[in-house]
C-alpha cells in the first residue's frame, strides 16, 4: 500500500469518539496517527492498520512524485 504522511484513512471501526477518519502523520513500520474527530494521536503497527483500513482519502496537497528529492535532503548550507 502506497500510505503517506498527509493521507486520510477511513477505517471499518469506530473510534469512541465516533470518528472513523485517521490523518496519517508517519508513515514506516509504524504509523502514527490523529483522529479526525477528537484529534488523540497514536502509534499502530503497520499490518494492524492495513488490517483495519478500508479506504484511503490522498491528501489534498497531493504527495510528491515518486522518486522525486524530499526537501533539505542532501542540501547544504551556504
Amino acid at each position: 500500500m502506497d500510505i503517506v504522511p498527509g493521507d486520510i484513512l477511513e477505517m471499518k471501526k469506530e473510534h469512541p469518539c465516533g470518528s472513523r477518519r485517521w490523518s496519517v502523520l508517519r508513515v514506516g513500520m509504524d504509523f502514527r496517527l490523529r483522529c479526525e474527530g477528537c484529534g488523540r494521536e497514536v502509534m499502530l503497527p503497520r499490518k494492524k492498520a492495513e488490517k483495519a483500513l478500508k479506504k484511503i482519502i490522498p491528501s489534498p496537497q497531493g504527495s510528491p512524485a515518486k522518486g522525486s528529492p524530499v526537501r533539505g535532503a542532501g542540501c547544504e548550507a551556504d
